[in-house]
């Protein structure tokens, strides 16, 4: 079975589409399919890492001409049209049984130019905000139903909606019931930062400035990870170290879920990585880093699975963690199980 994934990655997009892709990507590899990777160099790209992963990548050159017509459509670097002659020509040498995409810049124009080349097409969003031609949707967020795409899909189009189908790394399953156990201990001793692989606007420095006025327990161990293509990484470990805690900065780390399962506490960018969090349990104070996370932070808020604040009141729900600790972290764990990526792959195979 040959599988191509069109996805990017950017310091102004981040990492997480890419991340959950290479997910998806190495568990068809384990049952036998070829997968490959088109991808443009935007800065901030994880290209090598893609390749790192044992996956070859078409690299796309990031053009000046860009259009509007869709709400992210300057993620693309290229109009839509240029996106698709250039892949036509990557794809053309034989029929991919699928061609998965992951990107907001992308919909039906771009995917009915491109059937020729694929037997079945998938589409992974959070949005639901434009059409598309499609096979398998896929939008995991918690609170997604099918009515949010009746008139966006194909009445044939089978939609895999909310977060039982959540695209996790099979270390958070593995991880799971560790971290539940331990979470019975309410103490708070170890905090986990992490505002995405990027964070453009330095949203975890702001946060770091606040620590210095936190009245913390003074045994707290404070670590925070960041990704070696955000551009205020220098920054950030340059102020760690004037913290009044225990602190250290972890760069590109491969046991995210050991260190969210061993974090009493985190704080993080309402992204990707929240599906991370709620299948340990781990409680979170959750901060909106871009308008397209609103949706997800909002229905987790609602159900108490998260605690949504604005950046000036982190510090206030820090030092008053025992009041929504262990009932946040309970909420959280009965959002996602882990095993999503299981029944995706039953729908292709």
């Amino acid at each position: 079975m040959k599988i191509v994934f069109r996805v990017d990655s950017s310091i102004v997009m981040g990492v997480g589409h890419v991340m959950r892709c290479l997910t998806m990507a190495k568990a068809l590899k384990d049952i036998g399919a070829n997968v490959e990777f088109i991808c443009r160099k935007h800065k901030g790209n994880l290209i090598d890492k893609i390749r790192l992963s044992g996956f070859d990548v078409h690299e796309l050159e990031v053009l000046e001409e860009v259009d509007d017509t869709l709400a992210h459509s300057h993620w693309l670097g290229a109009i839509q049209q240029q996106d698709a002659d250039d892949c036509i020509e990557i794809l053309k040498a034989e029929k991919n049984d699928w061609l998965i995409v992951d990107h907001y810049a992308l919909d039906e124009q771009w995917q009915k130019r491109l059937e020729p080349y694929y037997k079945k097409l998938m589409v992974i969003d959070d949005l639901a905000d434009r059409k598309h031609q499609c096979d398998v949707l896929l939008d995991q967020n918690f609170g997604r139903s099918s009515q949010d795409y009746q008139e966006l899909v194909p009445t044939s189009a089978k939609l895999l909606m909310g977060s039982k189908y959540v695209l996790l790394r099979p270390e958070f399953e593995k991880y799971r019931q560790y971290s539940l156990n331990r979470r019975k201990d309410k103490k708070f001793k170890k905090l986990l930062i992490n505002m995405g692989g990027a964070d453009p606007d330095n949203i975890t420095g702001k946060v770091i400035e606040r620590f210095q006025i936190a009245k913390l327990p003074k045994d707290v161990e404070i670590t925070i990870v960041m990704g070696k293509t955000a551009p205020h990484l220098a920054n950030v470990i340059t102020s760690t170290n004037n913290l009044p805690y225990q602190s250290e900065v972890k760069v590109d780390v491969d046991n995210m879920a050991e260190l969210m399962a061993n974090a009493d506490i985190a704080i993080g960018a309402s992204g990707a990585t929240t599906w991370e969090r709620c299948c340990l349990g781990l409680p979170t104070i959750q901060l909106i880093t871009a308008c397209n996370q609103e949706f997800i932070a909002s229905k987790l808020n609602k159900i108490n699975a998260i605690k949504l604040v604005e950046i000036d009141d982190v510090i206030e729900n820090l030092e008053n963690f025992q009041y929504w600790m262990k009932s946040t972290g309970e909420s959280a764990s009965k959002v996602t199980n882990g095993s999503g990526i299981k029944r995706i792959l039953d729908c292709l195979a």
